[in-house]
């Protein structure tokens, strides 16, 4: 894992909330809605493909733990869960709470409105609440 690097946009784009045992799990700066990023902390990954067997698998746990998280802290209606990698190509999953009230709602999320940041006291609690939750 020392060759690692996050992608330039996944690190502006995101604040560090944990590491699990495969992925960095970070929030998206946009308060509109609970989003979270994991980024496997392999070198040069751009599909799913590229993860070895057991790998795969232990993504997913993860992805699975931190929709549990999400759903848990939000009491969401769905998770969107996503890998696209079209505008970032490092392998990223995208682990998103959704609300029929969101303003995007039933669309995916992407290019709706401005991102919103968090407030520093906003982003503060988060960042708190979800790394607590994902690490007990």
């Amino acid at each position: 894992m020392s060759d690692f690097l996050l992608h330039p946009q996944l690190l502006a784009d995101t604040h560090p909330v944990c590491e699990l045992a495969l992925c960095s799990v970070r929030l998206m700066d946009d308060a509109r809605w609970p989003w979270l990023v994991l980024v496997p902390r392999l070198p040069f990954l751009r599909e799913l493909v590229d993860l070895s067997t057991d790998d795969q698998v232990a993504l997913l746990k993860e992805v699975n733990r931190a929709g549990r998280v999400l759903q848990r802290l939000y009491r969401c209606e769905k998770l969107n869960v996503a890998a696209l990698g079209n505008m970032v190509p490092q392998l990223h999953v995208h682990v998103i709470a959704r609300h029929k009230e969101d303003c995007a709602w039933p669309r995916p999320v992407w290019g709706q409105g401005t991102a919103e940041p968090y407030s520093p006291e906003q982003l503060s609690r988060e960042l708190l609440a979800l790394a607590r939750a994902l690490t007990a």
